[in-house]
């Protein structure tokens, strides 16, 4: 279980970090840098990696490992195995870049009722998730196979308890023929969605959007074991944060409320800080109420500004979440007076979605606002490390870094890619602590790394 109160104390503490200073002059928490001869990416000394994955590959089901490797998650596999469940954020203009084969050579290989959406056979959806059995003895990729099929710019997503994997759509679109990248892409059916993927499945499982979740360009989800409620965010500059109460936990499938975070007293918060009118302020505890939406599974790709319009707040880019001790953490990448990015953390009220919530709501603040002093900026993909650090990947202009931030507030570089301008995605740990995984998304690589990782704190 993470320690929300070391959590805090480490988000709280990089208000007050230095200036990123040059390569040299920057804090290393595991040692040096050492520069790749191989020129993928930069560790400290004592630690490796393997690539483990890498696109166009061959994979066990002769399918080809797919593109724009994203979001991800580790699990415990069978026989002391782990299974890592990863996203792949790519479009049906680019079947160069999906699992099919650029002339869809391979797309016979995988049963029609695995695949939802085939495109009318030209150009099939090339997102979804490819499941890595890995071995941690012997450090290699086992096997690997698509696991869900024909879905759309799957960015991010969220382990949940139960053990499986939600798999975000960032998009919505409609079914139909329409011009793309000088692609004309055919669709057969609409996108918007949540997929889960079981952790352990051994093949490809059926693709069945969870619509009662909401149709939106979704980007990441975080589920709070006690209540069982998800929580979902949106990668638009006006976009909210959502929450979705199932009718039995655990069970997606079976239906449920979808609701919108609003600021009691304050309807229609912008929490943006683009202007000093009403700035939301750091540290400042706001308590929360959940807007009931309707028309979830709309036609039109306005349910953040009907939501806004019933008094949701409003956020600028949603992206990942996260689920510690209580409460969900969510980076909004652009927000903040110089849009270089914020922190929020939720805090979950003892009786989430139930009828006693108005006597003890949940709580919501803004814990950092980037600026362009401070070391982190554009923060996407967090995962809080088995040592008590959290561990943040940067999407922003630029090489991208790995960065730990300490509970005493200082940061260190984990790793950098000085070698590509390409983002980091996918950080998690597998379930002992002793591996950490990574995705170079333009490269379309996934690492295991190995070195004296601290397991605990």
């Amino acid at each position: 279980m993470i320690n929300r109160r070391r959590f805090l104390q480490t988000l709280a503490a990089m208000a007050a970090a230095p200036a990123r200073a040059t390569d040299n002059g920057r804090a290393h928490g595991f040692g040096k840098l050492l520069t790749d001869r191989s020129r993928i990416i930069d560790l400290p000394g004592g630690f490796e990696y393997r690539v483990i994955a890498r696109m166009n590959d061959d994979m066990s089901d002769g399918l080809l490992v797919p593109a724009a490797a994203d979001g991800m998650a580790a699990f415990a596999g069978r026989n002391g195995r782990i299974n890592i469940i990863c996203n792949h954020e790519n479009v049906p203009a680019k079947q160069f870049n999906g699992p099919f084969g650029a002339k869809l050579e391979r797309l016979h290989l995988i049963q029609p009722d695995c695949l939802y959406d085939n495109g009318g056979n030209t150009t099939p959806g090339t997102g979804g998730t490819t499941t890595i059995v890995y071995n941690p003895v012997t450090r290699t990729n086992e096997r690997q196979f698509l696991s869900l099929a024909g879905t759309e710019l799957n960015c991010s997503g969220g382990p949940t308890p139960w053990g499986s994997w939600l798999s975000c759509e960032e998009t919505f679109s409609d079914p139909g023929r329409r011009s793309e990248s000088a692609v004309v892409v055919q669709r057969s059916k609409r996108h918007g969605y949540v997929f889960e993927v079981p952790a352990l499945s051994e093949g490809c499982v059926e693709p069945t959007p969870l619509k009662e979740m909401g149709r939106f360009e979704h980007e990441a989800a975080a589920v709070d074991p006690a209540s069982g409620a998800v929580y979902q965010s949106e990668d638009r500059h006006r976009s909210l944060l959502y929450r979705y109460l199932p009718n039995v936990p655990g069970e997606l499938h079976r239906g449920g409320r979808l609701q919108a975070l609003a600021v009691v007293g304050k309807p229609g918060f912008d929490t943006r800080n683009w202007d000093n009118q009403s700035p939301m302020l750091t540290d400042e505890w706001m308590s929360a109420e959940w807007i009931d939406l309707q028309d979830v599974d709309s036609n039109e790709n306005d349910l953040r500004l009907r939501g806004y319009d019933l008094g949701a707040a409003r956020f600028a880019r949603g992206e990942d979440l996260c689920y510690a001790d209580g409460s969900i953490f969510m980076t909004s990448t652009i927000g903040g007076s110089d849009r270089l990015g914020q922190i929020f953390e939720y805090r979950i009220s003892p009786f989430e979605g139930t009828e006693k919530e108005s006597t003890r709501r949940g709580q919501i603040r803004l814990l950092v606002e980037s600026t362009r002093d401070g070391i982190l900026q554009n923060a996407d993909n967090i995962v809080m490390s088995p040592w008590g650090d959290l561990i943040v990947c940067e999407d922003t202009a630029g090489h991208c870094g790995l960065l730990g931030i300490r509970p005493d507030g200082s940061q260190y570089l984990l790793a950098d890619n000085t070698h590509t301008d390409s983002e980091l995605a996918g950080v998690c740990f597998s379930p002992d602590g002793k591996t950490m995984f990574l995705n170079i998304q333009e490269q379309g690589l996934t690492l295991a790394i190995s070195g004296p990782w601290p397991t605990s704190f």
